[in-house]
């Protein structure tokens, strides 16, 4: 008689969703992460319902009662427990798709990279307005010309293993945290790569912090203009 197969699981990587009334994007979107990732919601406030539709779902929901983009990202690290050691973090609206996680975790997962960004490539007109997408390339360009990092994007997408990220010690709670890791990991002399990720519309029914307004735009440039003046 021949021995039972083993039995295989996939390894899991962890994904860090910060989240603040995403419900609609959440439903759709959870659903889809592919195998081998698991969600974490870092819910930071929401009052439309989003925790309770994660957890109907299935997926952990990490309470975050400190307001800010950077609180919720590092309650979610905090809380994550992945097989393979990489955390990635990803918008909670709808606008990446989950099916690309693995182009930037893996290049972590090989060891040929210690911080991986999504740079946004959008998938239409109107999908990242002007505004935005013009205060993203002048904070590019100054964290270019003081890091000497290759990066054209503060990604709201990216991977890195939790040991890594914790040992930075970010102090950042609000919309600099993605600066402050980025100047960090430079500093530290990590090797930081940037690849492509498809940048598309929001989901219905959900609205954007930082690009829906140039007021948003412009307060989460301030918080990341304190982070470069330091």
């Amino acid at each position: 008689m021949r021995p039972p197969k083993a039995v295989t699981f996939p390894v899991m990587t962890d994904v860090v969703l910060p989240c603040l009334n995403e419900a609609p994007a959440l439903a759709r979107l959870l659903p889809r992460m592919p195998a081998g990732y698991r969600p974490i919601v870092a819910d930071n406030g929401s009052t439309d319902g989003s925790a309770e539709v994660a957890r109907r779902l299935g997926v952990q929901v990490v309470t975050v009662p400190e307001p800010g983009y950077g609180a919720a990202v590092h309650a979610g690290i905090l809380a994550s427990d992945p097989d393979d050691g990489v955390v990635c973090v990803m918008d909670a609206d709808g606008s990446f798709d989950p099916g690309e996680l693995p182009l930037v975790a893996d290049p972590v997962r090989t060891g040929s990279a210690r911080l991986v960004v999504g740079r946004r490539r959008p998938s239409g007109r109107g999908v990242w307005p002007p505004h935005a997408r013009l205060g993203n390339a002048v904070l590019a360009r100054r964290l270019r010309r003081t890091t000497g990092l290759r990066v054209h994007d503060i990604g709201p997408m990216r991977a890195a293993r939790k040991d890594d990220l914790l040992a930075l010690e970010l102090r950042d709670r609000r919309f600099g945290y993605p600066l402050e890791l980025l100047i960090a990991a430079a500093r530290a002399g990590w090797e930081v790569t940037e690849v492509d990720v498809t940048y598309g519309p929001r989901t219905a029914g959900t609205k954007s912090k930082v690009t829906g307004t140039v007021r948003g735009t412009a307060r989460a440039i301030r918080d990341m203009s304190v982070v470069l003046a330091r």
